[in-house]
């Protein structure tokens, strides 16, 4: 298990890099969408779509790298008032409810994925673009989502992270404001 989690940790890593140039080349055409209407007056015609498509492929394959580094906005007060056991209890509910709902997700967007392929489903604008390129980043990113949580839930069941990111010993306190 071990191999397993490393490699799907580098595969977050690498959706993460990926996600990334997806965000800083939406940003260059942007760039460029602004100059070409704003300077050279002319219309643009696949700059709006692609930026948008970018923007969503990136989210969704980003997703696995912000879960494993913990990036995403976590609220832990109640955490923070529980014991370590009702964390670690609570980490693996939250943990398992989430693969569960990805896990659908992932297994609903691979139907609509192919669909857009098999009918070679194309865009209603001047671009005409294939839809089934950027609808492939909704499967992709919560495939690996699953993926990762898998070994989040193994790390937290075998103690080898800390549920919440908490130590056993982190808690509320009457010095702590409350």
């Amino acid at each position: 298990m071990e191999r397993f989690a490393a490699f799907v940790r580098m595969l977050s890593r690498i959706s993460g890099i990926f996600a990334i140039l997806l965000i800083l080349i939406s940003i260059l055409v942007v760039c460029q969408m602004i100059f070409q209407r704003g300077v050279l007056g002319q219309s643009t015609i696949w700059q709006t779509e692609f930026v948008i498509f970018s923007l969503i492929a990136a989210t969704f394959i980003g997703a696995p790298y912000i879960l494993m580094t913990h990036g995403h906005v976590n609220v832990d007060l109640l955490p923070l008032l529980l014991g370590h056991r009702s964390r670690v209890a609570l980490a693996l509910l939250a943990s398992c409810l989430a693969l569960a709902f990805c896990a659908v997700v992932f297994w609903e967007s691979i139907f609509w994925w192919y669909e857009a392929y098999s009918i070679n489903r194309l865009t209603s604008t001047i671009w005409r673009a294939r839809l089934w390129i950027p609808y492939f980043s909704v499967p992709l990113g919560m495939g690996l989502l699953c993926l990762q949580y898998i070994v989040d839930i193994w790390a937290i069941a075998t103690g080898r992270d800390m549920p919440f990111g908490l130590k056993p010993e982190d808690g509320l306190t009457s010095g702590d404001g409350l």
